[in-house]
């Protein structure tokens, strides 16, 4: 019977890309209280000092590493350099991520492969690079961040949507050929959550009502508000440890029970 010593991540190394603030660097705090030691990268140098700063304000000792983590090469350079600074990654989540709100026929094929570039392509590239050191280690944990859209659609949001379905499968094909070396591969798919990029659809309007947004979430959402990046902190340690070694190939999403519930009845 597990215990609560099976939620440990005590000696873990976690790398949390793109997690110098929002759900990553929530997931990331959340490991971090669970014993992890973390490491997380971004694009620029001044998001990683940002990261830093913030990590070193709530009490984290974080690593910051700048990578573009749709560079194959930069992403093994960035692993090995991680392997030698501060050791074999445990722990990989794929948070790092990008969504184009443009309507299907307006949209580029430019913008379309630059969204399945970086929420589909890259995570295949750094769970690539972190694989081979898992095997030999003999455990490992990916955590995919997929989506309310990896199952459903929406308007303007046809490239995201294909990323993260193919993330979901991308997540499932992952437990199937590496569960055998006890690699357990699952996925995050959080609901609305409230984030600085989504504060504009959760303003009062200046007639005093919710944002039209945001009363049609809150009425598809059981639970009656949007998520809080700290929500996702739980699940993802759940999934990081070794509570969850028989766990592989899932997709948990956190969304307030959107999924389960069709909506309510027009009065």
């Amino acid at each position: 019977m597990n215990n609560l010593n099976d939620f440990s991540l005590q000696g873990k190394v976690a790398l949390v890309t793109g997690a110098s603030y929002g759900i990553g660097f929530a997931i990331a705090s959340a490991m971090a209280k669970a014993g992890a030691t973390i490491v997380f990268n971004d694009l620029k140098q001044e998001f990683v000092d940002k990261g830093l700063a913030a990590y070193k304000e709530a009490g984290i000792d974080a690593h910051g590493y700048v990578c573009n983590v749709c560079d194959e090469d930069a992403v093994n350079a960035m692993v090995a350099q991680i392997e030698a600074e501060v050791g074999v990654i445990d722990i990989l989540v794929n948070n790092a991520g990008i969504i184009k709100r443009i309507p299907m026929i307006e949209m580029s094929a430019a913008d379309f492969r630059q969204v399945i570039d970086v929420d589909l392509n890259a995570p295949f590239i750094v769970a690539k690079a972190v694989i081979p050191s898992m095997i030999k280690k003999g455990h490992g944990k990916i955590i995919n961040i997929c989506s309310m859209m990896s199952e459903f659609g929406r308007e303007t949001v046809s490239a995201y949507a294909a990323a993260k379905g193919g993330l979901k499968m991308l997540t499932r094909n992952i437990a199937s050929e590496y569960g055998e070396y006890n690699i357990q591969c699952n996925g995050i798919g959080p609901g609305y959550i409230a984030t600085p990029q989504t504060a504009p659809l959760r303003e009062i309007q200046p007639d005093g009502s919710r944002h039209p947004f945001d009363q049609f979430i809150i009425a598809k959402t059981p639970a009656g508000r949007w998520g809080e990046a700290e929500d996702l902190g739980g699940p993802a340690v759940f999934l990081a440890s070794d509570a969850s070694n028989f766990v592989n190939g899932l997709i948990l999403y956190v969304d307030g029970g959107i999924h389960a519930y069709i909506g309510k009845q027009p009065s």
